[in-house]
């Protein structure tokens, strides 16, 4: 495989008539983006196989790990946003045909994923207190210890197998994002049946699976990584030594660049939890609706990465407008994909839903019935989230982070939680009662993620058509 950069300095996905004018090569765009789509497909698979083999345990332990898992990866985006830095810098520096850099940004973010690793420990042998304050009934919160344990204790698998997906993206090499990520997956699916049946790990084994899993993929990329032909490009064997000066500049991109992600997911997960509070068949019919919505989900996220290593090539080869046009167009990709993607999931829900219930018993039924009716608030829902990930990229993409972040946390946090809580239940019920309560349960809770979504997307949207992130240097 030839994976040596090119040494033109034409810009990224620019195509030229002969009369000299520019345009965007669509082709290109798709060129990088589609196996990035596949890498996303890929996690598809990963996720739906996760939601098979816990289904089939118990519909309690479908709760419970949705109870936790969007928790569970907030965790991980602030612990590895200098992994996730990798991608903005390796891009910025492919584009000034820096490449040296691009292998340095790699490596150290490895060595901060060395020195997370008690960190994680620490957090998962502390799951009894961090879910605790949550009030769950003490069978969902036993099953939910269960799974955090070993998902938080082994997270620098997933940190670590971050870096390389980022380096490889950066420098537009994204069919090799897509064979690490690929070969995560395979073995995710080997390692559940494992660890769940053979071993006899329940929940526990479905979490030890997925460390396992990124572990391979985290050791094939580092193997490309110090193959000869990157080497001979990047210097990826001789940039291994840490250099503080960059752990520090990368700490100061990565740290709000993982917030942003986190103040999301962070809020979902408490959506998650409240529905689970508000009761089982409605924590267990989110769980699958989000599972399932994630193919619409993920493929948005493959095209907007795509747009972060776009914008970050553009801008490190000095031209910031045609960052801006490039990246504008990649975001209505990303919208439109999205928004078609959830309308066939809705139309197609009455009979993808009862794949994923492993029993006939009221609360299987229940459950299913409960699902093919929040998908369609899901689709009301999926284009403004392609706005969302398509302006947040292209954020990203140009080191534009400190604000974004700032802007999300007021939105998730002020609006959507109160809002939710306050829709989803009615007087007496849930953690405060200073707010007023209509108790219209998981629809209403849906209804506020409806809200939350648009209104996210569109001021993202608008930072960066308001193009104040062309003054920042990184």
């Amino acid at each position: 495989m030839d994976i040596a950069p090119a040494l033109t300095r034409s810009l990224p996905a620019q195509r030229l008539d002969v009369d000299g004018r520019t345009h965007i090569d669509v082709r290109a765009i798709w060129a990088l983006a589609l196996p990035l789509m596949a890498n996303s497909a890929v996690q598809v698979v990963l996720n739906l196989t996760d939601m098979w083999f816990i289904g089939h345990i118990s519909t309690d332990a479908l709760a419970a790990v949705g109870a936790v898992q969007w928790l569970i990866l907030g965790v991980l985006f602030v612990l590895g946003g200098c992994s996730m830095a990798v991608q903005t810098l390796a891009a910025h520096a492919h584009g000034a045909r820096r490449f040296r850099r691009a292998a340095q940004a790699t490596w150290t973010a490895l060595w901060v994923t060395l020195l997370i690793a008690p960190v994680c420990i620490a957090l998962g042998l502390a799951g009894r207190w961090i879910l605790a304050p949550f009030g769950f009934a003490p069978q969902i919160e036993q099953l939910a210890e269960q799974f955090w344990l070993p998902r938080i204790g082994g997270a620098s698998f997933a940190v670590a197998a971050w870096a390389m997906i980022g380096f490889f993206n950066g420098i537009g090499r994204t069919r090799v994002s897509f064979m690490v990520a690929a070969a995560a997956a395979l073995t995710n699916g080997l390692f559940n049946e494992l660890f769940i049946f053979h071993f006899g790990w329940g929940v526990a084994g479905s979490a030890w699976a997925s460390n396992a899993a990124q572990a391979v993929g985290f050791l094939l990329g580092f193997i490309i990584f110090l193959r000869a032909p990157i080497r001979a490009a990047f210097n990826s064997h001789l940039t291994w030594r840490p250099l503080w000066r960059n752990v520090r500049r990368q700490l100061r991109l990565g740290f709000p660049l993982g917030l942003m992600p986190a103040a999301d997911v962070l809020g979902f997960s408490v959506f998650q939890m409240m529905q689970v509070r508000y009761g089982t068949v409605a924590g267990a019919a989110t769980q699958m609706v989000t599972v399932l919505t994630s193919i619409a989900y993920l493929p948005g996220v493959g095209i907007a990465t795509a747009a972060a290593t776009l914008v970050g090539q553009s801008i490190g080869a000095g031209d910031r407008a045609w960052a801006l046009r490039l990246g504008s167009r990649v975001i209505l990709l990303a919208a439109t994909v999205m928004g078609g993607i959830g309308l066939a999931l809705a139309l197609a829900g009455p009979w993808l839903l009862p794949l994923f219930a492993g029993t006939q018993s009221h609360s299987a039924t229940a459950t299913i019935r409960l699902g093919i009716a929040l998908l369609w608030f899901a689709a009301a829902y999926q284009f403004f989230d392609g706005l969302n990930l398509g302006s947040s990229m292209c954020l990203r993409g140009a080191g534009d982070v400190r604000v974004p972040v700032a802007l999300v946390f007021p939105v998730c946090w002020l609006i959507f939680l109160p809002l939710a809580h306050a829709f989803t239940f009615a007087p007496g019920q849930g953690w405060v009662h200073f707010l007023p309560q209509f108790g219209w349960g998981a629809r209403g809770g849906w209804a506020a993620v409806i809200l939350y979504v648009v209104l996210l997307g569109s001021t993202l949207f608008l930072r960066w058509r308001s193009r104040a992130w062309q003054h920042i240097r990184i």
